[in-house]
């Protein structure tokens, strides 16, 4: 049986795209991440997003823990995930993203919907040793999920630093007060960060090589209006990688003075 010039060219043009199909299952995307998003280094400075920039944030509303549920917020390229262990009652954050800062963020956010005063604390210890020196473990208080939320957050970064931050109101750039101490350059890492709000109020509290916690500096002044977001978060620094961190005795209190 003879097949027409057609027909040869249908079945070619078939078997081509099948196999492209095949090719494309086996092969993984590559997120696409705007050059903006990248870390800094060398070659490349890292700068704010654009003023319009926003990726709505994705949320699952399932108790994990003591939080009422978990985000990604800002939705990096690649999905987040937290979990948690009921034997050893330590979450585990993992998150893309390309930082916690300027007017927006990418993270991933495990929370708690809360009014008054809050006194949240927790050891972090980051997965791996070789994660981008700027990823951190964070401790949030966020007026809503959106990704330029008006926030305070303590943040433990890979280097050592932690910091006390704030985004004043929605789509504000962060500003912070930075304590700088050990890290990478002996080895020391905070053992444990703590938060505080009373009132309006909001203060860093640490506990270095394991003493009592205690404050660092003045409070910040920023209002929230209840109910808030408060919990613990992850990011990597780096708008296409995932990495994590562990939370562990993580302590969670409505109430002021009972950061331990």
């Amino acid at each position: 049986m003879k097949i027409s010039k057609v027909t040869r060219t249908a079945i070619f043009f078939s078997a081509f795209a099948l196999a492209c199909a095949l090719t494309s299952a086996q092969t993984p995307v590559t997120p696409q991440v705007p050059d903006w998003a990248m870390p800094g280094s060398a070659a490349h400075k890292q700068v704010a997003p654009p003023g319009d920039f926003h990726r709505a944030t994705t949320t699952y509303n399932t108790p994990i823990g003591i939080f009422d549920g978990q985000s990604d917020v800002g939705t990096a390229v690649v999905p987040g995930s937290g979990t948690y262990d009921e034997a050893t009652g330590a979450y585990t954050v993992r998150s893309a993203g390309y930082n916690i800062w300027y007017s927006r963020d990418e993270f991933r956010f495990l929370w708690k919907k809360m009014t008054g005063d809050v006194s949240l604390a927790a050891d972090v210890n980051f997965q791996s040793k070789e994660g981008y020196g700027d990823r951190k473990g964070v401790l949030v208080i966020r007026q809503s999920l959106e990704d330029n939320s008006a926030e305070a957050m303590v943040g433990e970064h890979g280097t050592g630093m932690i910091h006390l931050a704030e985004r004043t109101a929605t789509a504000a750039q962060m500003q912070d007060l930075e304590y700088r101490f050990g890290g990478l350059l002996n080895g020391v890492m905070a053992k444990r960060i703590g938060i505080e709000k009373h009132g309006d109020q909001i203060a860093i509290f640490v506990s270095i090589t394991g003493e009592l916690m205690h404050q660092l500096g003045p409070p910040i002044t920023l209002h929230f209006d209840g109910p808030f977001y408060v919990g613990i978060g992850f990011c990597s620094h780096q708008p296409a990688t995932v990495d994590g961190a562990v939370f562990t005795d993580v302590k969670l209190e409505n109430a002021a003075g009972k950061v331990e």
